[in-house]
């Protein structure tokens, strides 16, 4: 990171600066995650945006945050906390590990809690940040001519290209988890899943009933591509989805949500828009069958791993199934995905759903 370039991070509204910090490497979990030692110039600008109340006794504000993360804001012998109390004069209580309820921050002095609440945003949105994903949105492409089209395609692939390097039935995805990501969530808790579910059906009333004119949206799912700039070297080959009327409306509509949930801090910006594809060959799945492409660098519990991977030759693929058709559907669902599940159909297990039709 260059000093005079820092990373932004947006909070409601407002971008602050994350200036670098000298992280240092501890022995136990809790020391590693504690980095608050370093700058926090960053929150040093007192914000007007924060909701302040005034009491009898002085200001306060309350933060509402997941469980999981409370650790992080009181720090390794509950040094973070003491040192914003004493930084800003604020006192500063956080709930009980496990226990759900509000941060809050009460001081004699405005400036002092709302310069302790944004410090307290900033150390969250940045160990967040840090957590592995743990839902998506996504289609389901589990339909039988999709299935069907996808096996087909396995089959002859093997057929005629399992002597080129690194082609074998151990990376073919599993058909009954095709599908077409749109964004990958951190959902830590309930209240989190449901305000995605939420979010969503407000996209729906908002301009997806338009977009879909209140039907199911007619695809087909043909042609492959393959992720990197070496087709000698393949590590993702995805097969491609589009509108059978040709129209743009399933690409504006995934934009449309993606712009709507990081808007809303759900879904961190990456991309200005969704790559449309579905992952049909990924060497992950050589060792794991249960790898998650790309996103696969952390365990169910946050660990992180290191993920070595064999690439395929995929010169021949691509030549010979350049235009391949897996078959058609239609889309009638978004669903709230969860990473590491799998429900009675063998597909992600879904939080929450909306439905076009």
């Amino acid at each position: 990171m260059e000093v005079l370039r820092p990373q932004l991070i947006r909070i409601d509204g407002r971008n602050y600066r994350k200036n670098p910090v000298q992280e240092q490497t501890y022995q136990h979990e809790e020391d590693e995650e504690d980095f608050y030692q370093g700058s926090m110039e960053c929150a040093d600008e007192p914000c007007d945006a924060c909701e302040v109340e005034q009491t009898p006794q002085g200001f306060r504000s309350t933060v509402r945050a997941p469980s999981l993360l409370y650790k992080h804001i009181v720090g390794r012998r509950g040094d973070t906390r003491k040192k914003i109390e004493m930084e800003t004069k604020t006192t500063i209580s956080i709930p009980k590990p496990g226990e759900d309820g509000e941060i809050v921050i009460t001081g004699q002095h405005r400036n002092g809690v709302i310069s302790a609440r944004t410090r307290i945003d900033v150390l969250l949105d940045t160990f967040r940040r840090k957590q592995p994903f743990t839902h998506f949105l996504a289609f389901f492409l589990n339909e039988v001519e999709v299935q069907e089209g996808f096996l087909r395609f396995q089959e002859e692939v093997l057929a005629k290209c399992s002597m080129d390097h690194g082609v074998d039935s151990s990376i073919f995805q599993n058909p009954k988890k095709l599908h077409l990501t749109i964004g990958m969530l951190v959902l830590l808790s309930e209240e989190e899943i449901q305000q995605t579910c939420e979010m969503l059906q407000q996209c729906k009333e908002e301009f997806i009933n338009d977009i879909s004119g209140g039907k199911p949206l007619e695809v087909e799912m043909a042609g492959i591509e393959y992720m990197n700039d070496d087709p000698g070297m393949v590590d993702v080959l995805y097969a491609k989805v589009h509108m059978k009327d040709g129209s743009n409306r399933l690409q504006e509509l995934v934009d449309r949500v993606l712009e709507r949930f990081q808007a809303s801090g759900l879904i961190v910006k990456e991309w200005n828009s969704v790559k449309l594809h579905a992952t049909v060959m990924n060497t992950l799945f050589r060792k794991d069958p249960n790898a998650e492409g790309r996103y696969n660098l952390y365990t169910a519990d946050g660990k992180y791993i290191f993920k070595e991977r064999e690439s395929f030759d995929g010169r021949n693929i691509l030549k010979l199934f350049e235009n391949f058709y897996f078959g058609s559907l239609k889309l009638n669902s978004i669903h709230i995905s969860q990473r590491f599940t799998i429900d009675s159909f063998g597909n992600y297990a879904s939080c929450g759903q909306i439905d076009f039709s």
